[in-house]
């Protein structure tokens, strides 16, 4: 029996945003029956081009109706630009966590939102054509891009892991010896791009500011978000970094050291070394 947060079982047992809609602005499809899973997202834009209304269909376990589900309540309201920064992850965190075995769940949703976002562009029904990609996993059609994708992306460390969250290995196992390779030598430039030293560049008011607020929005608020915590940017007077710590997190015995071992490590190693963070008493 898998680990299921409540929140989970709230999207599966009553899943919102069901069924279709009448010439829609954009349609994605992903996955396939033979694969176990296959997911149709489809939304239509309000006359301010933000998404007005959002629709999905799919075929799969509990954790794939709760992912799709939680992304249609995730994008209502914003515009396209916003809804594309979505990630797999934060659609976990939005359910309060999935299985690790689960993962490729939250990668299906990410990538049904993609595919209509391209058709609503292009009008194009596919976002690639894997004739043009090599094909790592022959059983669950698995692209070698895909799967470089999805350890960037999350940050993976293991072949189980890169099973988990797209199915590549999950089936006859041959293909594991070319994905522990591709892990060995991503690994290998991770480890090389944190251990090259990193020239300070001189950066302009606006582009500190857009920078911290991407690390905060990618690095940092997912963390916080994963045990009900939040975090709030407040100012920014030169290198001084104001903060408020939201959720859980308020008030938290370790918010002192969330604040410097966490928010300002990030930034002092992202954005430039000379940042401090403080947080608003």
């Amino acid at each position: 029996m898998w680990d299921y947060t409540e929140k989970i079982l709230d999207h599966f047992r009553n899943p919102r945003n069901v069924g279709t809609i009448e010439n829609p602005d954009g349609v994605g499809t992903v996955g396939s029956l033979a694969c176990g899973d296959a997911l149709t997202l489809m939304f239509k834009l309000g006359p301010d081009k933000r998404i007005a209304e959002v629709k999905f269909k799919t075929f799969g376990c509990a954790s794939a109706i709760a992912s799709s589900s939680a992304l249609t309540e995730m994008v209502l309201g914003k515009t396209i630009e916003e809804a594309e920064q979505i990630t797999n992850q934060q659609i976990a965190d939005y359910l309060g966590g999935l299985p690790e075995q689960k993962m490729h769940c939250s990668v299906m949703g990410r990538e049904a939102l993609e595919a209509a976002i391209h058709n609503y562009r292009t009008g194009e029904t596919v976002v690639r054509d894997l004739h043009d990609e090599k094909i790592i996993c022959a059983c669950f059609g698995v692209s070698e891009q895909e799967v470089l994708r999805v350890v960037r992306e999350n940050n993976l460390t293991s072949v189980e892991q890169i099973t988990n969250f797209c199915k590549a290995g999950g089936g006859c196992g041959q293909c594991k010896p070319d994905l522990q390779a591709l892990l060995d030598q991503e690994l290998a430039d991770r480890q090389a791009r944190k251990s090259a030293p990193r020239p300070e560049r001189k950066l302009t008011n606006l582009q500190r500011i857009q920078m911290i607020q991407d690390v905060i929005e990618r690095e940092i608020r997912p963390v916080l978000r994963r045990d009900q915590g939040d975090i709030e940017l407040v100012d920014i007077d030169g290198p001084r970094v104001i903060i408020a710590f939201r959720g859980m997190c308020a008030g938290c015995q370790s918010a002192e050291l969330t604040r410097s071992g966490l928010v300002e490590a990030k930034l002092r190693e992202l954005v430039s070394s000379d940042i401090v963070v403080e947080e608003e008493r």
